[in-house]
């Protein structure tokens, strides 16, 4: 198996390997009931998950400035050709920054439900490491 690097990969083209997304999806399960866990005891906009997270706020809300996160993501936007190239290039940002930076997550579609069949999207990884 060869592993393009962030800067050739091409998400197009690139392959599903059935044991690895198996894996992702027991991963991110875990990640979801511990996040969720700690959303039950603190808000969310007082979480810190790296040292960085305002700075990731400010970039984010500077590159997609038409993103309103009180309101439902829409996904096929998220997932469009151009929708993806923007949000690669946000997360190359993080290259050198931030372990996993192109990881895939599990996003509440909307912030004001739980996790959900209908209210979770798959994001994020946009290149390989």
């Amino acid at each position: 198996m060869a592993v393009s690097s962030p800067s050739t990969f091409n998400p197009e083209t690139a392959e599903n390997f059935e044991d690895m997304e198996k894996q992702f999806a027991v991963k991110a399960v875990q990640h979801m009931a511990t996040y969720w866990s700690i959303l039950e005891k603190m808000r969310g906009s007082q979480l810190r998950l790296t040292k960085i997270d305002n700075d990731i706020l400010e970039h984010f809300q500077k590159d997609f400035p038409e993103i309103d996160v009180a309101e439902t993501i829409d996904e096929e936007k998220m997932k469009s050709k151009e929708g993806k190239e923007r949000w690669r290039k946000f997360m190359m940002s993080y290259e050198k920054k931030i372990d996993d930076y192109n990881f895939g997550t599990m996003l509440r579609s909307n912030a004001k439900f739980e996790y959900g069949e209908k209210e979770t999207i798959f994001g994020g990884r946009y290149g390989a490491k």
